[in-house]
């Protein structure tokens, strides 16, 4: 099987949109290029004391517009060539929110096992492993990071719990009390309150915006999500309340169907106290990759990348797609989908409501105030509408390519920011 490199075509896509808008190929080679890119060694002990060392990294793209932002996850198969494409997305997530924040991504090499144990199995010693990797890679990238320099927040396998290792790491490390040097923290050490659900909000809001536009309403439209963790719950849960049908859900296990809807707050139940939505009481039981062909108005995906391709598109039958997970769709599934005339909402967009809830979180902790769930959650949905609209606006330039027009959006802000700094 071929192995796609990540950064080849984070590079391709740059590539495409920059032709197109008729941007200068050594602008081109300015956006494609890191300013700096971190990498540390990462010790750690396994509970039986042997002392291991694995490898982080931080990449750090483009500070045009402010400081750099994005995750940090851990995984067995983490890159640098993945967290370099990351921190890109992260560049044009950033933009098109129209957030003071640059792009920049990290990554741990983390054994399965390790995670497995301290996730599933809740063993306090691969706990105390993870808790001392976290601490070791936070200090080794102390130098580099910072309230104005880099603020980093979760990702694959990374949680609040995290971030707090962190944040107490970093202070220890520098001897400063801030709480802004990352974000989605818990809400006892200045997270914000509504950050757990702002994923799922933004990529419910935009699909609303979308509805409203194309489809006449959002009312009686039905949805279908595959992955149901949390982007995948709240979206579910959101769009019900906007009057939207949830007909079709699945998780790693498998799925539930019932073309006349399911109880959003029954399956998360069900979720939350078997594992799987699988064992919900009622309808139609069907695999895991179902919900993305069925024939609904508008389609999740929430849980893996690429799993819509060219070897599958055409049996996408969904008039609207809004990306929760990252990267859902691949570069040939995309064109196959814009020729069918599906209008699929990027995840930069999409699924934005979780680096704009950090951005809250991180004016509330330079403030020393805290705003409340409710104003986060208009500040959110505020701008989740404004980019729905710009996007829906600009889509007949790329021949109702949305994924094309959020990127001209968020390209043309940075190259804009740069020009206006001196640096092109």
């Amino acid at each position: 099987m071929t192995q796609i490199n990540p950064r080849e075509v984070a590079s391709e896509q740059l590539k495409k949109i920059c032709d197109k808008l008729g941007i200068e190929d050594e602008v081109y080679e300015m956006l494609r290029q890191h300013e700096r890119i971190v990498i540390v060694k990462v010790p750690y002990h396994t509970p039986d004391g042997k002392l291991h060392v694995t490898v982080g990294y931080r990449a750090q793209h483009n500070s045009a517009l402010g400081p750099y932002k994005g995750g940090v996850r851990y995984h067995r198969n983490v890159t640098l060539d993945e967290v370099k494409a990351l921190s890109m997305r992260m560049t044009r997530k950033n933009s098109l929110a129209g957030l003071p924040y640059g792009g920049g991504k990290g990554g741990v090499v983390v054994p399965k096992e390790v995670i497995e144990g301290a996730r599933k199995k809740h063993d306090p010693a691969r706990i105390k492993t993870m808790e001392e990797i976290s601490r070791n890679y936070f200090r080794a990238i102390s130098p580099f990071v910072g309230v104005d320099l880099d603020i980093p927040a979760p990702d694959v396998y990374t949680n609040p719990q995290v971030m707090a290792r962190f944040l107490d790491e970093y202070q220890r490390y520098t001897g400063q009390k801030v709480f802004g040097v990352v974000t989605a923290k818990p809400i006892e050490l200045g997270g914000g309150r509504f950050r757990g659900a702002s994923t799922g909000r933004s990529t419910a809001v935009a699909a609303r915006e979308a509805a409203n536009a194309l489809l006449g309403g959002i009312e009686g439209k039905t949805v279908s999500i595959q992955g149901f963790g949390n982007a995948g719950q709240y979206a579910a849960k959101f769009l019900a309340e906007f009057g939207a049908k949830i007909v079709a859900v699945s998780d790693s296990k498998g799925g539930v169907y019932d073309p006349n809807g399911l109880d959003v707050e029954k399956l998360i139940q069900v979720k939350k106290e078997t594992g799987s939505v699988v064992n919900y009481p009622g309808g139609k039981k069907i695999s895991s990759d179902e919900p993305l062909f069925l024939d609904v108005d508008i389609l999740v995906p929430a849980a893996l990348e690429g799993v819509i391709t060219k070897d599958n598109a055409d049996k996408v039958k969904a008039k609207i797609i809004s990306e929760a997970a990252n990267g859902p769709i691949t570069p040939e599934a995309d064109e196959i989908l814009v020729k069918k005339g599906t209008f699929v909402i990027p995840d930069i967009l999409a699924n934005s409501g979780g680096v704009i809830g950090s951005y809250l979180e991180r004016v509330q902790n330079r403030i020393m105030y805290r705003y409340g769930a409710e104003r986060e959650k208009k500040e959110i949905e505020k701008k989740i509408v404004e980019n729905v609209k710009k996007i829906l606006d600009r889509k007949d330039e790329f021949g109702g390519d949305g994924r094309m027009a959020a990127y001209a959006i968020a390209v043309e802000r940075v190259v804009n920011a740069m020009k206006l700094r001196g640096r092109i």
